[in-house]
């Protein structure tokens, strides 16, 4: 058992790149059990480097493991019936699920909110979104991708830190994913 104020909380994490794992790393730093469902080919970012010299595989890259800490990972397949049957199991014992699919891949895989919470109307269902999701709204930018750069860049930050003569220039750190991320834990609690 966990320490924290969120000891004895069951997570499915089906996030990926940066804001979903950040959000779901918070909420393993503050206790929760957190079990991190990973695709066949496993997350994208375990192959970012840089790599522990033992790891000849290339499995454990420094970027997945620093927005990975605290978890659990297993391999499933969201894409076949049975892993999504194992999924739903899976759901019904937890009290999150957090994810960051584009919208409508969650509704294809039949583990969407309103799927799941007919077994399991308890369940915290968090969604993150760059543009919007249909039951919060529609967005002529829904369909769009949403990486931290485009944000930075739509949201005007890139034009107040570029130089005085010169182009825009990106925040350093990934702010347009850190504090989505951030926010939906804090909702999340």
């Amino acid at each position: 058992m966990r320490d924290g104020p969120l000891a004895g909380v069951r997570v499915l994490d089906l996030t990926h790149a940066l804001a979903g794992p950040y959000t779901t790393m918070l909420l393993s730093d503050l206790g929760a059990d957190v079990v991190k469902i990973e695709p066949p080919d496993g997350d994208l970012s375990r192959r970012a480097g840089p790599f522990p010299p033992d790891d000849v595989d290339k499995h454990f890259g420094g970027y997945f493991q620093s927005v990975n800490r605290g978890k659990r990972s297993v391999m499933l397949n969201l894409k076949s019936m049975d892993g999504a049957a194992v999924f739903r199991r899976l759901a019904r014992e937890a009290d999150v699920v957090v994810e960051n699919f584009t919208p409508g891949v969650m509704e294809r895989f039949g583990l969407d909110y309103e799927s799941l919470s007919r077994e399991h109307p308890r369940l915290i269902y968090a969604a993150l979104r760059g543009f919007g999701d249909r039951r919060s709204g529609s967005s002529p930018y829904q369909e769009w991708p949403a990486f931290d750069i485009v944000i930075q860049a739509m949201a005007g930050i890139m034009g107040i830190t570029g130089t005085e003569d010169g182009a825009p220039i990106k925040v350093g750190p990934g702010v347009g994913d850190i504090f989505p991320g951030t926010m939906l834990a804090l909702g999340i609690v």
